[in-house]
């Protein structure tokens, strides 16, 4: 009997260490890195894609009990928009933390991160689209959406539609001289061949430029009537007020990078009526539910009041992220940089609720999507829309008002 006993008792003392394993599978924290830029030049960006990658995991975690009970931790480092800084935080997540995936924030530093992200086989997704970092090879890099290869089509294609005038439209590059400026050289003097345009010059600058008066004078002169920026928020105000003072009045198209929350405030009175950008992804007047999901997080965690483009941006980005999670638990009861990079490489056609156009990704593409739209950005800091959305090259523009 004693025998016996004993037995039970092991056979229960098994059975609840089985069991306390198990629980803890089940609540395994997903950990994500994230490296951005909270403190340098153009920093409200990183802040708000901080605070809505941030929000959407809390969100995941607070409302829907994490991803098959795993809850999300995420390790935010402050690059400064340094290039070392970015690496050191890489380097961190992937031997100190042991994060699952990793999110980089601007093209330099997504870059110099890749060979890290790429010996370590962590899934990284890059904030900057920055079409140099899926140049070959691609493995473990990733872009939420299309590069900015992308804008460069959609904004040239977009003027080649609305342009009047026997005469090919002139068009001009302004942009910083860094490898996010620089983005939009080469694909814009590809695609400006190939529809017509006439690209008749491109000017550069350092971003801590205090006045762009020299660069538009050389563009006006030129008679560009189209001026394609890549430049930060706070930059296209400056060049707004050089716009002023040379009494310039050309229409300015920009990738969706161009505004944050900062911008409506330093723009009243000079946003005006002269600000086009393309803009991958849902706006409130959609009313769908991927902005039904953004409402509520404005409603629950008040970190902003309305729509800000930054702000979705993160919160795409934790989408994605979150999505990759489900996916890799689905095929693999396992949540691991292996299981989430395969399951990236599978998604197909992955709806968001209009949020961002359908995501796919595939062993050779790690473009989310290549779908765009152009929108009008207000003083009062909304966004209409001016075209349908469509495939740039592909599809033909709608122009819903000029």
């Amino acid at each position: 009997m004693k025998t016996c006993g004993r037995i039970l008792l092991a056979l229960c003392i098994l059975a609840l260490a089985t069991t306390a394993g198990q629980a803890v599978a089940q609540t395994k924290t997903i950990k994500v890195g994230a490296a951005i830029n909270l403190t340098g030049p153009a920093s409200s960006w990183g802040q708000f894609h901080e605070k809505g990658q941030r929000d959407y995991f809390r969100y995941v975690n607070e409302v829907k009990g994490g991803v098959a009970g795993h809850k999300i931790d995420m390790i935010t480092v402050d690059t400064a928009y340094k290039v070392p800084e970015a690496q050191a935080a890489v380097q961190k997540f992937v031997l100190q933390d042991k994060v699952d995936m990793i999110a980089t924030w601007g093209a330099g530093e997504g870059l110099a991160a890749k060979p890290i992200v790429q010996k370590y086989k962590v899934p990284t997704i890059n904030y900057s689209t920055s079409w140099e970092i899926l140049e070959k090879p691609i493995d473990y890099m990733y872009l939420p959406f299309g590069s900015y290869k992308m804008d460069c089509r959609a904004v040239l294609e977009y003027i080649k539609t609305i342009h009047t005038g026997k005469e090919a439209p002139k068009v001009g590059l302004l942009t910083y001289n860094n490898a996010y400026g620089r983005s939009i050289h080469a694909p814009s003097r590809e695609y400006a061949a190939q529809l017509g345009v006439d690209l008749v010059a491109i000017e550069e600058f350092p971003p801590r430029t205090v006045d762009l008066n020299t660069e538009l004078l050389r563009l006006q002169k030129k008679g560009a009537r189209y001026i394609f920026i890549q430049m930060l928020p706070s930059t296209i105000i400056t060049a707004f007020k050089s716009a002023d003072r040379i009494k310039y009045n050309p229409l300015f198209l920009g990738t969706w990078t161009s505004t944050d929350p900062d911008f409506f405030k330093m723009g009243k009175g000079l946003i005006r009526d002269r600000l086009v950008m393309q803009f991958p992804g849902g706006l409130p007047s959609d009313k769908s539910k991927g902005m039904d999901v953004m409402k509520e997080l404005w409603k629950r965690y008040k970190t902003v009041r309305s729509f800000d483009a930054s702000y979705w941006e993160g919160v795409v980005v934790g989408m994605i992220m979150e999505r990759a999670f489900l996916r890799a638990y689905e095929k693999s009861k396992a949540i691991n940089p292996g299981t989430i990079n395969a399951a990236l490489e599978s998604m197909k056609n992955e709806d968001f609720g209009g949020l961002v156009p359908a995501v796919s990704f595939s062993k050779d593409n790690h473009e989310g999507s290549f779908t765009a739209r152009m929108v009008k950005v207000m003083e009062n800091g909304t966004y209409i829309p001016l075209t349908n959305f469509y495939v740039p090259g592909k599809d033909k523009i709608k122009v819903l008002k000029k």
